[in-house]
This record gives C-alpha cells, structure tokens and sequence, in this order.
C-alpha cells in the first residue's frame, strides 16, 4: 500500500488515540498527536508547555499559532514521508486552510478524512472514570478497564494511581461545547471535498478497528 495521509476526527475521548495507534502498527503510517506533543511540552516545563498546560486545565483549545508550528515542524521530519495519521488537528477552519497550504507547498495532499463518531454521554461517562498508574502509565477506567486486582497496576505492581486534572464532568462539558462549536463544521469543509468518511465509534473497540482498517485500506 502506498503512503497515506489522513486526518482522524472525533469528540475528545472518542477514542482516536488508541484506534490511531493500532492504524500505526497496521499500516506503517506515523500517528501525530498534536494531545501527546503538547503534554510531552507540559512535562518538559518549556514556554509553550507552560501555557498549553494552563489553557488545557480550563478545557479550552490551544491557540492557533502554537499548533501550527507544532504541526508545520512534524510533518517536515523524515518518518512522515510515507504518510502519517493527524490526530487532535486540524481543529478549526482556519487550522485546516492552513494545513491545507502547508501540504500543498509540499505538493501533497489528504487522502481521507476519517470522523469516529460517539454521543456526548458516551464521552462523558470514558474520560470521568478513566486514570492511569503513576509509576508506569497504565490506562485503566472505573467501569470499562479496571486492574485484575483492585488497586494493583496489572503492568507494574504500583498501588499509585492518578487521574488527569481536566477529567472532570465540567471540564468534559466544556471540551465537547468547545468541538462541536469549532470543529463540526470541518465536517462539510472535507465533505463537500469528497474525503469525509464516518465510522461508528461507539461500536466495540474491536468493530471500530475494523471499519478503521477497511476504510484505510480501501
């Protein structure tokens, strides 16, 4: 399969992340989490970390010009010469008029533009119960993933676990508002292009996998 350039879209805790990543291992293809760039900035205490870290505690979206440099610096490294899967951005009109004149400088272009779809509800109840092990980073949730031995990381052995500050329902609440405001309406933008496809995101882990890879592969 030749390379592949996509864009995957979906609510905050809709579940990109992981589906981008098994995208990763099945095709070749670089994930570019714009989620995982920023919290590996926050983690560094550099500038823009500093301030991505205090806009994303509050639940709103990091601005433009932080994310486009982000962006432009990535996809100009070698590993995404063969394609590469944007999760977390383009978020807004004016970032995909934008990523749209950096690829074309490149004499690329998208291939497909993926939207898992979930209900807010969905999202609300998978982000307020998930955590994680704070020796090793192990996922886990309050109903859907819980340790095979209750406050024992299945990984590890940690008894130590976290939840991220901006897990909260009201949070959540803001984050969602946020994308269907501001995002959604990227939905027609690549539609009317002819490279939208929606996938049914809340399906089992396992059928969204497969739609993912069908259509990827298609």
């Amino acid at each position: 399969m030749k390379g592949k350039r996509i864009i995957l879209m979906g609510p905050p805790g809709g579940g990109k992340g992981t589906q981008a990543r098994i995208l990763q291992d099945t095709f070749g293809i670089v994930q570019l989490s714009t989620g995982d760039m920023l919290r590996a900035a926050v983690k560094a205490g550099t500038e823009i970390g500093k301030t991505a870290q205090k806009i994303m505690e509050a639940g709103a979206l990091v601005p433009d010009a932080v994310m486009v440099g982000v962006i432009a610096a990535r996809i100009a490294e070698p590993d995404c010469v063969k394609g590469f899967i944007l999760d977390g951005f383009p978020r807004t009109i004016p970032q995909a008029e934008a990523l749209d004149a950096m690829l074309a400088e490149r004499e690329l272009s998208l291939d497909a533009v993926i939207e898992v779809r979930v209900p807010d509800a969905m999202i609300v109840e998978r982000i307020t119960g998930r955590y994680s092990c704070a020796k090793c980073g192990a996922g886990y949730h309050d109903t859907f993933q819980k340790p095979k031995v209750e406050g024992v990381c299945d990984v590890c052995g940690s008894t130590e676990f976290i939840r991220r500050k901006d897990d909260t329902a009201e949070t959540v609440a803001t984050r969602l508002q946020a994308y269907h405001d501001q995002t959604a309406p990227l939905l027609p933008y690549y539609e009317q292009r002819g490279l939208l496809k929606t996938i049914d995101g809340a399906a089992p882990i396992e059928d969204v996998t497969r739609q993912l890879v069908e259509t990827v592969a298609g």
